[in-house]
């Protein structure tokens, strides 16, 4: 046994210390291969700055020797000496064996900072001189699906896939899956998804599966795999409006709706929960505890201009029109505005017989909504309530305008002008 492997023995065996001493001490007399051994072990042991600083005396011999710059290029990465690697990198030639090692690490690099073009550059640059070579296939896969460039991603993991079911301790049947679902070519997905899953049963992909299922309306299959993806980590929330989703769309709303609590347990900062719950509640007959499911959903996003309406909405069918007065006006507290609140709040008013605050609502909302056609209609009326039958007109008028078919309000436009004429 020479020192080189008694020194990594004891290093191995817990005696770090006498293990590196050993070395440092070989280190004194080794020759440039020995040299270049020693630095390997510093490198593998976490000793970055020792492995450094024997590769740059190396340098100093052969400087441009490319196994020895893209070594020093690996150290500086480590070190996060970015810009270093990348002029080591660069100063590599075009006909050096470590070439197309070197255009890897930088188009690695030049991703890292940003330099997305710079990147692919490299990327292709590197096929051009090995096409069929499967760690640069590999790598320009990697690149196109990291940067959401799906389809361009396929063909080149189905290159890799001709060689080698997995690589680079990845399932490239799954790969392929996730590329074609997120591309949207959903039922070729679906299939590499099933052949994939059979050889690693991976969480991300499981929901890969169950979600292109979902988008294919196999939602059998969908409850299938958030099911299982659920029983290998119920932590996994995204999992679960998918798979309420999937048992509504086949009619099993209380299913549907037990997953959503089971989610908001695990969850209970995930609004879309609040907010799908609350509509399986109103589906299943519970009003009271759809109503707290959208007090929760806004108290999460008082901003959602959809929640607002929801609940909003629900409260109108139940004519608890001052609920709708305090709801729109602590949304304003809080800072937020939107013309459907203005609207609102002049709809409640106007129920409540408030017809002052009515009608400064509705002038407020009347710039957002003039082409509305109920919205013309509501305030119209109003006016006629107020007594002011010219501007009741006008807004009858134009709401006639925008849709011929509204028979009731031609009705009323002549009665109006009758009683002006008269």
């Amino acid at each position: 046994m020479n020192i080189l492997q008694q020194s990594i023995e004891k290093i191995e065996n817990g005696d770090a210390a006498e293990g590196l001493e050993l070395l440092a001490q070989f280190q004194k007399t080794a020759d440039d291969s020995e040299q270049f051994e020693i630095a390997e072990i510093y490198f593998r042991y976490g000793l970055v700055q020792e492995a450094k600083q024997v590769i740059e005396e190396l340098l100093q011999k052969y400087p441009d020797e490319g196994e020895l710059l893209v070594f020093a290029a690996e150290c500086y990465v480590d070190l996060d000496q970015e810009e270093e690697a990348i002029n080591l990198l660069n100063e590599i030639a075009e006909d050096d064996a470590e070439y197309l090692r070197a255009l890897l690490l930088l188009a690695d690099l030049y991703h890292i900072q940003g330099l997305e073009e710079v990147a692919e550059q490299k990327l292709l640059a590197a096929i051009r001189r090995a096409p069929e070579e499967t760690v640069i296939l590999f790598a320009l896969a990697e690149f196109y699906l990291a940067k959401g460039n799906y389809l361009e991603a396929v063909p080149y993991y189905k290159k890799v896939l001709q060689k080698a079911e997995k690589f680079a301790d990845t399932n490239i049947k799954l790969r392929v899956a996730e590329a074609l679902s997120a591309s949207g070519v959903f039922e070729e997905a679906l299939n590499y998804y099933e052949e994939g899953l059979k050889s690693t049963v991976e969480l991300n992909a499981l929901f890969g599966y169950g979600f292109t299922a979902f988008q294919l309306e196999e939602y059998q299959r969908s409850i299938k795999a958030f099911s299982e993806l659920k029983e290998l980590d119920s932590q996994y929330s995204t999992l679960y409006p998918y798979l309420a989703k999937s048992f509504e769309k086949i009619g099993a709303v209380e299913e549907a709706l037990q997953t959503l609590k089971e989610g908001i347990q695990i969850d209970e900062y995930n609004e879309e929960l609040y907010l799908a719950a609350a509509q399986l509640s109103l589906q299943s007959g519970d009003a009271a505890q759809a109503e707290q499911y959208y007090r929760n959903f806004l108290a999460l996003n008082p901003s959602s201009i959809k929640g607002a309406k929801e609940f909003a909405g629900f409260l109108k069918k139940k004519e608890r029109y001052d609920d709708m007065i305090e709801l729109i006006e602590q949304l304003k507290e809080m800072g937020e505005e939107d013309p459907f609140f203005d609207w609102t709040l002049a709809y409640a008013f106007y129920q409540e017989e408030q017809y002052e605050k009515a009608v400064m609502f509705y002038e407020k909302a009347y710039e957002h909504y003039h082409q509305d056609v109920e919205f013309l209609e509501e305030y119209g009326q109003l006016l006629i309530e107020e007594g002011r039958q010219k501007e009741a007109l006008q807004l009858f008028k134009r709401a006639l305008q925008l849709d011929k078919s509204l028979i009731h309000l031609e009705e009323l436009i002549y009665e109006l002008e009758d009683r002006e004429n008269y």
